[in-house]
Formats: C-alpha cells, sequence, structure tokens
C-alpha cells in the first residue's frame, strides 16, 4: 500500500494528479465559497462588461479599480448608457437601474480590494503587466479570495507563479487560489465563459469560480492551461486565414465575410468579428499562439501586423477592416 501524503506534501500530490490525469468533469469536488463583494481591475470594456454583469445578475457590491481616471470616467459613462438601453427597453425599471449603478465603487487604489472575496483581473494581454498585478493582489486582497484572471490566452500556471514568495516557492497559499474566468466579448450579451485552472489551482477555488459564473447568468465550459485555451485555440486561427485570404487575394472583405455569415450561420464574418475584438488584441494572441506552441499554423498573418502597426485597431479606433 502506498503512503498517504501528508499534510505538508498534499498540495504536490494534489498537482501532480492534475497534471497526470486532467479531469474534465464539470462536477466540482469541493464546495464552492460564497462571493458578497467582487473586485475588478481594469475598466476597459471587458473589465466594465464584467462589473456591470456581476453587479446587476449576481447583484454584489463591485470595486472596480483602474490606474487611470479618465478610464474610469469613461467606463462608468458606458455603464449609464448600457443601463438607460435596458430601461428604455423595458428590460429593467429606472429603481432597478439606480440599484445596480449603485452597487459599482470606482477607485485608482488597489488597497481597496482588502475586502473582496473575488477579484477578477481585466487589463490587456500584457504577460508582465498582469504578473505585476497578480503579485499585487496577492499581498492586498483578503488571503481567501479568489484572484481570477480574464487572459485569453497567457498561461494560467505562469501568472499563479507570480503569487508565489521567490524566498519560498512550496508557499502555494496565494497560488492555489489564481484561475482563469475568460468572459466573451461583449460580456452583457455572450453567455460563454472559460475555466481554466492551473497547475497550482485548488478544487475548492475551481468550485468557486464555477458558482459564481453561474449567478452571473453565464454558462462556464471547462480547459486545460493550453496556449489559447479552447475558444481562441480555434478562433483566432480562422480569423488569421481569412485575414490572410483578403492579403493574397482570394476574396474581398465583404465575399469573406457573406461567406460565412451565409454559408455556415454565424452572425458576423471572420473579418467584422477581428474589427470588433480588437486586431491589437487578435494579434498578441496569434502571437502567444506561435511562440507558445511553435507550429508555423500560427504564425500572425502579415497584413494583420500591418494594420496593428498603422493603429488601425477597428471598432475602437474608428478603422479596422472596416471604418465606424
Amino acid at each position: 500500500m502506498l503512503p498517504l501524503p501528508s499534510a505538508a506534501t498534499r498540495p504536490f500530490a494534489n498537482i501532480a494528479a492534475r497534471s497526470l490525469g486532467r479531469s474534465f468533469s464539470t462536477t466540482p469536488g469541493m464546495a464552492a465559497a460564497d462571493v458578497t463583494r467582487l473586485g475588478v481591475v481594469g475598466a476597459g470594456q471587458m473589465g466594465l462588461g464584467i462589473a456591470l454583469v456581476a453587479a446587476q445578475k449576481a447583484q454584489v457590491p463591485v470595486t472596480l479599480v483602474d490606474s487611470s481616471q479618465a478610464s474610469i470616467d469613461k467606463g462608468l459613462k458606458f455603464a449609464d448608457k448600457l443601463l438607460e438601453k435596458d430601461v428604455s427597453k423595458e428590460r429593467i425599471t429606472k429603481d432597478e437601474a439606480t440599484r445596480i449603478r449603485e452597487r459599482l465603487s470606482p477607485t485608482t487604489r488597489m488597497e481597496d480590494l482588502s475586502s473582496v472575496d473575488f477579484v477578477i483581473e481585466a487589463v490587456p494581454e500584457i504577460p508582465s503587466l498582469k504578473s505585476s498585478i497578480f503579485a499585487q493582489l496577492a499581498q492586498v486582497c483578503p488571503p481567501h479570495a479568489i484572484l481570477a484572471t480574464n487572459t485569453s490566452s497567457i498561461s494560467i500556471t505562469k501568472i499563479a507563479a507570480s503569487t508565489t514568495p521567490k524566498d519560498n516557492p512550496t508557499d502555494l497559499s496565494a497560488a492555489s487560489r489564481v484561475i482563469s474566468t475568460h468572459f466573451m466579448n461583449p460580456v452583457p450579451v455572450q453567455k460563454g465563459v472559460e475555466i481554466i485552472s492551473g497547475l497550482q489551482t485548488s478544487e475548492s477555488t475551481v468550485a468557486t469560480a464555477l458558482a459564481f459564473v453561474k449567478k452571473m447568468g453565464k454558462i462556464p465550459s471547462q480547459s486545460a492551461d493550453s496556449p489559447g485555451f479552447l475558444a481562441n485555440r480555434m478562433l483566432m486561427p480562422y480569423i488569421n486565414e481569412a485575414v490572410v485570404c483578403l492579403d493574397t487575394g482570394v476574396g474581398g472583405k465583404e465575399d469573406i465575410d457573406n461567406i460565412m455569415r451565409n454559408g455556415t450561420n454565424v452572425p458576423m464574418g471572420p473579418l467584422q468579428l477581428a474589427d470588433f475584438i480588437g486586431l491589437d488584441t487578435c494579434l498578441a494572441i496569434m502571437e502567444v499562439l506561435h511562440q507558445e506552441l511553435g507550429d508555423s499554423k500560427y504564425r500572425p498573418a502579415v497584413l494583420l501586423r500591418r494594420m496593428v502597426d498603422a493603429g488601425w485597431l477597428g471598432k475602437k479606433s474608428g478603422k479596422g477592416f472596416y471604418d465606424y
């Protein structure tokens, strides 16, 4: 009979079990913790969307953090616009809109996350930036708080490692609470959320993340911590190949988008979708796939890189494959 792992070695036994035989069951092995306050880092389109849906659907107070007061002001203005639209369409009442808005507490101080039960980082796909933020979160958030990232391609294991003390790599007290909750854009509309665990992620962290995104009205899918995860591993090469087809003259932009809309029943074609995602985001994800997997099929299209260099990032910049 093999000896049972001791309390000191049990976290490493759990890691080994997950890496040797991953479980894709959606049934968590441990009970989910209750989330009574959410933190969101990043007041851009994704962060604001996550904060607004949490305030509306999960009905929890949200601390919204961004280093830029201008970004916070812009995000809250967008939130007001979305709420006004919902009121005009009679999806919610004016009183409900007021209560939802009151649940959003903006701040420029990371220290204001000291009372959250769950925090979701939603900043640009820059590995060094995310690592820096998670090192801070491990210090300022309560020791029970789940530390989630909205990354669409960066390794969760690598992000979790940034929370581990350099002088004590066996201390997984923070790393075990790191997970990805990858929301789809636009958050108020899209139901899907990818849940990705790193090697360090505990079962209780997974259970809490699954329960909370469901409370937000979302439908979770679990993925292994592999470059691009599920959604972008499939979606980004599809978009990238559409850009190649445009660049090499296989078809015009309208023809490319029309054949996919009318031939496969998708709501928008790949080039229009790229504009809505952001061409800089598409390029960043393709670069991660190419670098991490080393396969030439993931090499970013030349035209995609040129357009990002030109500042033509899609809808958010007013010009991409189409003009806005």
